[in-house]
């Protein structure tokens, strides 16, 4: 739900919800066809070369490795050895929670240009649809830009539609580091966007990094654009059901276990990642602070305390943003739950002035940026509340005066 007008697709939503049986059908004969399609893709293939490789004349650990442990063999080696498995295994080492984090951009930069290369090559297969080129040619587009000068790709699988995650800034030295999380219709071709920028993964953070910088020049900040979980395609079964966000809530797990240093953490969850951020609460490490959500269609509980978190819970939507008339219920696995700013829920709300719509809550200039950005950096005190009100700010003082910097 990142960047398209679907209130005349409002209905679908409420069809839906009288479709449970069908959807448990489905939903069993897609996934396994899903399987089957992962099973034979470049990751897959990757940490499975991973499996059977050796290093020093012993085994290599197991890639779903608890991230500590894999952290701990990793600094266990030589830089040359280091060197040698992003060489070797350049996916596999590339979207290794518990893998340094420089390692990983070396490792993805190899992934990238073996990726841009064989779509350079489906572009001349002449057993490709003239569409089926074109696409080839998007991708190997795509995977060209995200090698250039300076970025700093943190994962990367190209398989299906393709899932990545960037980081802004230096995440080992960071004393904050925000993590955003989109919704539906991300992948890798909508990573990055020229057109409404803002409401692409990338541009979304790299407008939270300018806004954070500007809210505290002194203070240290990271900021990742998180795609890298398989989101669902418009706004149909799949983005009505929870199926996506609970493998994507296992997924932001394990990244987060693997950060770097003792930086405190915030979440912002934009529309169907705030599905993903609800599922991900109960079990969210220590240092995740603060869990934003905005544009939300629920976050799959009816009130904040059935989210079981530590973490402050804050919601904005902006009073033209089509998702508040999305049924706000869950009957038989089929909608998000309550709404995230009515004040049953308890969440701490926002002022979204200015955001203009379902996916304008990173545009420069707006409330729900400005917002954000004092949450990343722990200015808690500064944020403007929903309605002029002050009750947002309840209780809480500045992350720097609190102990919780």
């Amino acid at each position: 739900m990142t960047s398209f007008d679907a209130s005349p697709q409002l209905n679908v939503w409420r069809a839906l919800l009288a479709l449970a049986v069908v959807f448990v059908m489905l939903a069993t004969t897609g996934w396994t066809a899903l399987r089957r399609q992962q099973d034979t893709a470049p990751l897959p293939a990757s940490l499975s070369a991973w499996e059977h490789g050796r290093i020093g004349g012993h085994r290599l650990p197991d890639p779903d490795s608890a991230p500590a442990a894999l952290a701990r063999f990793f600094a266990s080696l030589t830089e040359v050895q280091r060197v040698n498995l992003a060489h070797r295994f350049p996916l596999a080492v590339g979207n290794m929670n518990g893998a340094p984090v420089e390692l990983r951009y070396r490792a993805n930069r190899l992934a990238l240009g073996e990726a841009r290369e064989v779509e350079r090559q489906r572009m001349r297969d002449e057993r490709l649809t003239p569409a089926g080129q074109h696409q080839a040619g998007r991708r190997m587009n795509r995977f060209g830009a995200l090698l250039s000068p300076g970025r700093q790709i943190l994962a990367f699988d190209p398989s299906g539609s393709g899932r990545a995650a960037e980081v802004l800034g230096d995440l080992r030295e960071a004393e904050r580091v925000s993590v955003v999380v989109p919704g539906v219709d991300t992948d890798l071709l909508t990573f990055q966007r020229t057109y409404r920028r803002w409401s692409a993964p990338v541009g979304m953070a790299e407008s939270l990094y300018a806004a954070e910088h500007a809210a505290a020049p002194s203070t240290r900040t990271a900021v990742i654009a998180w795609a890298d979980y398989t989101a669902p395609s418009g706004m149909g079964m799949e983005a009505a059901t929870a199926m996506r966000a609970e493998d994507g809530a296992v997924r932001l797990d394990s990244l987060l276990r693997a950060l770097p240093g003792e930086s405190r953490v915030s979440l912002f969850c934009h529309s169907y990642g705030s599905v993903l951020c609800g599922l991900a609460a109960p079990t969210l490490p220590g240092r995740v602070t603060d869990i934003a959500v905005a544009g939300s269609p629920g976050m799959r509980v009816e009130t904040v305390s059935e989210l079981r978190t530590h973490a402050r819970v804050w919601a904005m939507r902006d009073a033209d943003d089509w998702i508040q008339d999305v049924p706000y219920l869950e009957v038989g696995g089929l909608g998000h739950g309550a709404d995230p700013v009515s004040p049953g829920f308890g969440a701490r709300v926002l002022s979204a002035r200015e955001a203009r719509g379902h996916g304008g809550y990173f545009v420069p200039g707006t409330d729900s940026l400005r917002n954000f950005a004092e949450i990343g950096v722990g200015a808690y005190r500064a944020v403007d509340c929903a309605h002029g009100s002050g009750v947002c700010r309840a209780g809480l003082s500045d992350a720097a005066t609190s102990g919780r910097a």
